[in-house]
């Protein structure tokens, strides 16, 4: 039997229309208009409705995904689901989400308890899977609602962290293929990124620290073991961690910032979803011939991938 070629085909995303203003919350936390437009690059976060799940975020996700191209739910072989804030611990979301879309009994259905390295990570799951498996048609969502954890008043992370969701579509009509990727952990400080007691607490100083010397090794790296330069690659999309992260990371590896991706102002950082919703816009520029991700924190942990267009 031949192998097809699995790659991303499509992306598409659903971002909940509530808001919250940082402008309203500069009192509380004691913040300018420089932090908020150049220190974090966070105006506002979204925010899922009371009565949206996880679940419901990635079936909202489908049908925006429906709407730009026709989806024969019939012929979907496998539901990924990235998230580490589910419905519910059992079951798991994508089997609760196979039944919202009424997928075929004869579809693998599996969740990935990562964070904001998770969509470089399940892409790569993903397509193995597929490929394993003699498999054509792969839905790969993101979502992680953040507010169901975050602190309101805690400033590290409420005035950062937005709800949302995202959808690739992995088939063997693909747009983008996935090269060989890198991944890594820094278990011994995972301490900088936890959830306890059901509430978020981040350090943010020893998150950016980590992401300011790992990120930029690891692109260097990925370049080298894909036979690759930093000029041949066309546009990078990092994890939206914040502004002054991503500003960072690029000017620590020399980056025009023309050639950086950024756009969290009216949503924030959406942990795992941050990369597709990005790549959904980038997807459709065909001068992007090679697009280079690279998620980084809960875990510690980082993964980075370069996406080349056929």
């Amino acid at each position: 039997m031949n192998r097809n070629i699995i790659g991303i085909e499509e992306i598409a995303s659903y971002i909940p229309e509530g808001r919250i203003s940082n402008y309203d919350r500069k009192e509380q936390f004691g913040i300018n208009d420089h932090f908020i437009e150049k220190k974090i690059g966070v105006k506002k976060v979204a925010i899922k409705a009371a009565d949206e799940e996880t679940s419901d975020l990635c079936f909202k996700a489908f049908g925006a995904l429906s709407n730009k191209i026709n989806i024969e739910k019939g012929k979907i072989d496998v539901v990924c689901v990235i998230t580490q804030n589910p419905d519910s611990n059992i079951p798991h979301t994508s089997a609760k989400l196979h039944g919202l879309l009424d997928l075929p009994e004869k579809c693998a259905c599996f969740d990935i308890s990562l964070g904001c390295s998770g969509y470089v990570y399940g892409l790569s799951i993903i397509k193995s899977f597929m490929d394993e498996n003699y498999l054509s048609n792969g839905l790969l969502f993101t979502a992680d609602p953040y507010s169901k954890i975050v602190d309101k008043n805690d400033k590290n992370s409420s005035l950062l962290f937005g709800d949302a969701a995202a959808v690739t579509l992995m088939s063997s009509k693909p747009v983008l293929k996935l090269g060989r990727s890198l991944f890594g952990t820094i278990g011994k400080q995972y301490s900088a990124l936890t959830c306890e007691n059901g509430k978020l607490f981040m350090d943010g100083s020893a998150i950016f620290v980590f992401a300011a010397k790992y990120v930029p090794e690891d692109v260097t790296a990925l370049l080298k073991i894909n036979s690759l330069l930093l000029e041949d690659i066309d546009r990078f999309i990092f994890h939206q961690g914040s502004k002054y992260v991503v500003n960072t990371i690029s000017s620590n590896l020399g980056l025009d910032p023309a050639r950086v991706a950024f756009d969290i102002y009216d949503y924030g950082n959406t942990v795992s979803s941050s990369i597709p919703i990005i790549l959904e816009k980038e997807i459709v520029k065909k001068e992007n011939k090679r697009i280079l991700i690279s998620g980084f924190g809960v875990g510690l942990s980082w993964a980075s991938g370069i996406l080349n267009r056929l």
